[in-house]
């Protein structure tokens, strides 16, 4: 039977991109997108990225009209309660509405810590507009501001408190911030570069309770020691809104599995974007990717396929950040076992390369060199087998290296 509706739950990057994305393959039935946030979809990026600006938080991903002149009804301010086997959609309100096929891009939700004082005021999570809103005028009530987490959302989070002269202190549970997502080697530039501006570090550390009557006045640690704070934000990681999912029976271990077109296991049912757990090309074990790129791509890619033109999402996964006035970019995911090839190793200005045993090029990191990091993603997308000597002299052209590549190398192996 042909499919007449289709409703996308969460008008996320995956979800907008998978809505425009149908239009494209010429899906000319109906399509619904829900959110239960009540603004025009946005990018969620510069809510972290550019709190010290703050006409400019709201960066919607398309023009209102965009959704108009495609015939893509917006239902926002609309949360979905629940979904039924029977593809029924039921709203927070009560409202009811039965579709063909369902895709789900509900995204993620920031982890909580279940500690003492959690519901105090002016303790911060930031997912959405209304967190970026409460979150610039507390910035702008001064500090001192404790950010626990020292990912990249924290530690861009850092870089706009500094720039506003605020106290800052990162709360970190490994030994460096980011040492999980960069390596050590590279979190220990990132470590100086905010050091360097006067954000200060608790590493190896985590949080017992919030210190406070009605709003936060301090942070315990499991040590005992106490830092004063005006305001929190949390930042320890994100969990997966599955629950949708798990409504109509699906297990959903780490995220909503699909297989490379973005199906799971009910016919009917898709999933987009980095609530899902999936395999990609260019990164070596099945799992969710969480940058928006990679979400925006995925959900075109799916948006396709729903649309009856399968497609599969296989770039190299991209991130970057904005942390004072650098730019940070990355493609790639590392592993712990790679090889680490400086090319660069200023605070400000560096680049690095990570091979796996076979000295095949994995990933490559930057600040300041993004015409080496775009031919290192070259690099990675042919599969290169380099010579780790060649990639950290400052000599060797790495956009002619990338081009010279044989194009037997092409395919990555896992």
């Amino acid at each position: 039977m042909a499919v007449q509706n289709i409703a996308i739950i969460g008008a996320s990057a995956a979800g907008v991109a998978a809505a425009l994305a149908l239009r494209k393959a010429d899906f000319r039935g109906t399509i619904t997108l829900y959110d239960r946030d009540p603004n025009l979809p946005y990018e969620r990026p510069p809510l972290s990225k550019a709190l010290a600006d703050r006409p400019g938080l709201l960066k919607p991903i398309a023009a209102a009209e965009v959704y108009s002149d495609l015939e893509i009804d917006l239902c926002l301010g609309a949360g979905v309660r629940s979904l039924s086997t029977e593809r029924v959609i039921t709203l927070d309100d009560g409202q009811q509405s039965r579709h063909d096929q369902v895709l789900l891009t509900t995204g993620v939700s920031a982890r909580r810590l279940d500690v003492p004082g959690r519901d105090l005021a002016n303790v911060v999570h930031l997912r959405n507009s209304a967190d970026a809103s409460r979150l610039s005028s507390r910035l702008e009530a001064g500090g001192p501001l404790v950010i626990v987490g020292g990912g990249f959302i924290g530690l861009e989070l850092a870089a706009v408190a500094r720039s506003l002269g605020l106290d800052v202190t990162v709360v970190e549970l490994a030994p460096l911030p980011l040492q999980g997502v960069v390596g050590p080697a590279v979190a220990r530039l990132f470590t100086s570069l905010h050091l360097d501006a006067g954000v200060k570090f608790v590493t190896e550390s985590s949080v017992s309770a919030f210190l406070g009557s009605e709003e936060v006045e301090g942070v315990e640690l499991i040590d005992g020691r106490r830092l004063p704070a005006a305001t929190v934000v949390v930042g320890v990681g994100v969990v997966p809104n599955t629950h949708l999912a798990r409504g109509v029976g699906l297990e959903c271990p780490g995220g909503i599995s699909v297989d490379p077109f973005g199906r799971t296991s009910l016919p009917w049912l898709w999933a987009a974007g980095d609530v899902t757990v999936r395999d990609q090309r260019f990164v070596r074990r099945r799992g969710r990717i969480e940058h928006w790129d990679s979400s925006q791509r995925h959900g075109d890619a799916v948006g396709r396929s729903l649309g009856g033109i399968p497609t599969e999402e296989t770039a190299v996964p991209y991130v970057w950040s904005d942390q004072y006035n650098l730019t940070y970019q990355g493609f790639g995911r590392i592993e712990p076992s790679d090889r680490v090839v400086f090319r660069r190793s200023d605070v400000a200005s560096f680049l690095v390369f990570f091979l796996d045993e076979t000295s095949r090029v994995r990933a490559v990191t930057g600040i300041g060199h993004p015409r080496e990091v775009r031919a290192g993603k070259t690099l990675i997308e042919k599969g290169s087998i380099v010579d780790p000597a060649a990639l950290a002299d400052p000599c060797t052209d790495i956009k002619r290296l990338a081009k010279g590549t044989s194009p037997s190398m092409a395919s990555p192996v896992r």
